[in-house]
């Protein structure tokens, strides 16, 4: 396993500051030209080989195409290879504040050249099964993306409160019962009234969020091609969550194997080698 303990600081104190303020930091040139090129070849398998967890996330009149999958770094060991022979463990526990890191699941979002379906404004952490701060997304794209087709970010919305998760495509309730939840903001239509953080990046770069962090992200221009690799992962505090509903991504069986508060201590979430010191 390839370590980095050499490796210059990453995670400045500026960053952890701007991470806990905030709740999305962006850090250039993280991983390496060949880091890079592995996991495009990862992408790639999976775009040939979808898992049964893959979805089309745009409308069939969508001259682009918006494709999401699941869950796939022990089929792929692309994945697997840039998961856990990196030095990415110890850069999100430094953000975290968390002694360990722990893998949640790994995730492809990948917009065709001319996809005009945009990401809805949402938070991730209503979808999921977890509970508990300490947890980090990272999102980095294979190919360059532009401003106007990166992650934005609601600076500040990490601290709460949850926000109704709805379906990206018809904006239905599925997870939590109508009127359970505060509704989201219609962040588009009042741009001025919030903070929104954003950057154009390079393939190296990554963007760093907490799972309550209000994002969304536009559709793709032209001939720009976005495919998108995001890991997510959960420190010291996060148990687990059972719902009375399908989370997503679901983890069938789960229910029968941890208990509702226990720690998410399971072979479907390891543990990285990485921890905070070094980095």
């Amino acid at each position: 396993m390839t370590q980095y303990i050499d490796t210059p600081s990453l995670v400045t104190p500026e960053i952890a500051d701007a991470y806990e303020r905030d709740g999305a930091v962006c850090i250039r040139g993280l991983f390496n030209k060949e880091q890079i090129e592995g996991l495009t070849k990862g992408i790639e398998e999976n775009l040939k080989n979808p898992s049964p967890r893959a979805k089309v996330a745009s409308q069939p009149d969508d001259p682009g195409w918006f494709f999401e999958d699941f869950c796939n770094w022990q089929e792929i060991a692309a994945y697997k290879k840039f998961i856990f022979d990196s030095h990415i463990g110890q850069v999100v526990a430094k953000l975290m504040h968390s002694q360990h890191a722990r893998l949640y699941h790994d995730h492809l979002l990948v917009k065709e050249p001319g996809t005009r379906q945009r990401t809805p404004w949402h938070q991730d952490q209503p979808y999921y099964n977890v509970e508990g701060h300490q947890n980090v997304s990272m999102w980095l794209p294979v190919d360059p993306v532009s401003r106007e087709s990166s992650l934005e970010f609601v600076a500040g919305s990490h601290k709460g409160p949850w926000l109704m998760p709805r379906t990206f495509m018809d904006s239905e309730a599925k997870w939590f019962p109508e009127g359970s939840l505060k509704n989201l903001p219609d962040v588009e239509a009042n741009r001025d009234e919030y903070e929104i953080l954003s950057w154009a990046l390079e393939p190296g770069d990554a963007v760093f969020f907490n799972m309550l962090t209000l994002h969304g992200s536009a559709g793709v221009s032209g001939g720009q091609r976005r495919r998108a690799f995001s890991v997510r992962f959960l420190g010291d505090d996060m148990t687990h969550a059972p719902r009375h509903w399908t989370t997503s991504p679901p983890f069938p069986g789960l229910d029968n194997e941890l208990a509702t508060g226990a720690p998410m201590d399971h072979p479907l979430f390891p543990l990285l080698t990485g921890t905070a010191e070094g980095v």
